[in-house]
């Protein structure tokens, strides 16, 4: 029956979320608010349900206009052909950015509703490799006091991660001290990990790298832009064994990151399927096994939980603060968090997340 399934219905929709506690920082960037572009896909009484955040009323108009006509009388089940469609509609207007947030939430939705229309969970459709994903707390942003900073690290501790993310790139010392911090209050046995978003030049990343050593940082996100690969590299080579240097969390494409993987920029390769669909996501865990580095799942852990437990080459997922909350308010989700980490649903068909339809309305925009 589902082989004559045909896509009946295509509805976008933008919400626009404030944050918890007034304005949030990175080394980079300061926001009030999330911004948000959901998409329902229907067919013979299902709904596929897909998100993507940063993009917003733009990205919804794009598949309202664009990308609604690539699948309003299709088969739900041709998700390759799908795929290849919106692609092709987006060649002239701009793929990267944008264009691929908007791609990125109607293919989760398409994939949501097949697994609905076959009665299976997200994972067990893709066929599972592990029962759940290892996750990590992330947050601390920089213009948090250091008793906000220590309260959300014990938050974390909590609930159970080995793993602890919090935000740099404000100056070497400033940083520095950040790090010492959390490594008192999460003690020696939590892994810690730091992410500047891109905030300085290679030499004065190296510098914050030499001064943060003694605290055993096991991770470095994007020291310098991520566009640098030649920099990324460069600090590759002269970062301490122990501490991985981490990017890839805006790649939209494969030929993204296979420069990137090409380059030797990396230890461990992010990607978001809220930017790079879950389509790309896994093309891309191919393309990392191949090249034999592990491959970390950026932000909005609801719709990453059943991706997460089905690549290979995996590391760990990542439990962002505002996307949990995010998660938490306006949908209904039954991924689930225990001891540090996410297991998927395996009672519901497809991925388990839904808009909360109500208690979405007041964000609407």
């Amino acid at each position: 029956m589902q082989q004559n399934a045909t896509i009946e219905g295509v509805t976008a929709k933008a919400f626009r979320v404030p944050t918890q506690n007034g304005p949030e920082a990175d080394g980079t960037l300061r926001w009030q608010a999330t911004e948000l572009v959901t998409v329902e896909i229907t067919s013979r009484g299902q709904s596929g349900f897909g998100y993507s955040y940063t993009a917003g009323a733009p990205a919804r108009e794009l598949v309202q206009s664009k990308l609604a006509n690539c699948l309003l009388g299709e088969n739900p089940l041709s998700i390759p052909q799908h795929w290849r469609r919106m692609n092709d509609t987006l060649r002239n207007i701009g793929r990267p950015g944008l264009g691929m947030m908007a791609i990125s939430a109607v293919d989760q939705a398409l994939w949501d509703l097949k697994a609905k229309l076959l009665d299976l969970p997200l994972v067990e459709l893709w066929g599972e490799a592990r029962p759940f994903s290892l996750a990590y707390g992330s947050g601390g942003f920089v213009n948090q006091s250091d008793d906000e900073l220590e309260e959300q690290l014990q938050q974390w501790l909590d609930a159970g991660f080995a793993h602890v993310k919090i935000k740099i790139g404000t100056d070497v010392e400033e940083d520095t001290h950040r790090v010492a911090l959390a490594r008192e209050v999460i003690g020696d046995n939590v892994q810690l990990m730091v992410d500047a978003n891109g905030a300085y030049d290679t030499r004065t990343a190296l510098a914050l790298i030499k001064s943060i050593q003694p605290f055993d940082v096991c991770w470095m996100e994007e020291p310098v832009s991520s566009d640098d690969l030649d920099g990324l590299r460069w600090l590759r080579d002269r970062a301490p064994a122990g501490m991985a240097i981490a990017a890839g969390e805006y790649g939209w494409d494969l030929h993204y990151f296979r420069q990137m993987l090409g380059t030797g920029a990396v230890d461990v390769l992010q990607a978001d399927a809220t930017r790079c669909g879950y389509t790309g996501f896994y093309q891309l865990a191919s393309l990392c096994a191949a090249f034999s580095i592990p491959l970390s799942a950026h932000c909005a852990p609801a719709v990453h939980a059943p991706l997460c437990c089905s690549v290979p080459s995996f590391r760990h997922l990542e439990y962002f603060h505002d996307h949990v909350r995010i998660e938490s308010m306006i949908f209904d989700h039954h991924s689930e968090l225990k001891e540090g980490t996410v297991s998927p649903t395996r009672d519901l068909p497809g991925h388990g997340v839904s808009l909360n339809r109500e208690a979405a309305e007041p964000y609407l925009i």
